[in-house]
């Protein structure tokens, strides 16, 4: 399984940015997808998942700090997740992973220690 992702950049607030992650290696339509972010000195946070039918029911959750601004869609025929994030603000900064498994249960979508494959993160930075 790789994951390769990228779009990070900087951005002033307000901005957006799009970032996109390629698997390769699985059948993409099986697998739950999240993005996860860690600012320096802090842990590594959940942002948002895209769950699939058969685990989770294609539902989608964001964390609150990124709801409504934030939206994640995956385009299975291209391999491909993609966060969208608008309205930017400094405190979104931070390194922004992309990570994937297919046998998470629904209780530990937003843990990062559930998720067994992870892209090597693209810097997000959002001045003021």
């Amino acid at each position: 399984v790789q994951l390769q992702a990228s779009g990070g950049g900087l951005v002033q607030a307000g901005g957006s940015l799009r970032l996109s992650c390629a698997a390769s290696g699985i059948t993409f339509n099986q697998y739950v997808m999240a993005w996860f972010r860690q600012a320096p000195g802090k842990e590594r946070e959940f942002v948002t998942v895209s769950t699939v039918p058969a685990r989770g029911g294609g539902r989608i959750y964001y964390a609150d700090s990124v709801k409504g601004r934030f939206t994640i869609s995956r385009d299975n025929a291209k391999n491909t997740v993609y966060l969208q994030m608008n309205s930017l603000k400094p405190e979104d900064t931070a390194v922004y992973y992309c990570a994937l498994s297919r046998t998470i249960t629904m209780s530990s979508l937003t843990r990062s220690t559930a998720y067994a494959h992870w892209g090597q993160g693209t810097q997000v930075t959002v001045s003021s």
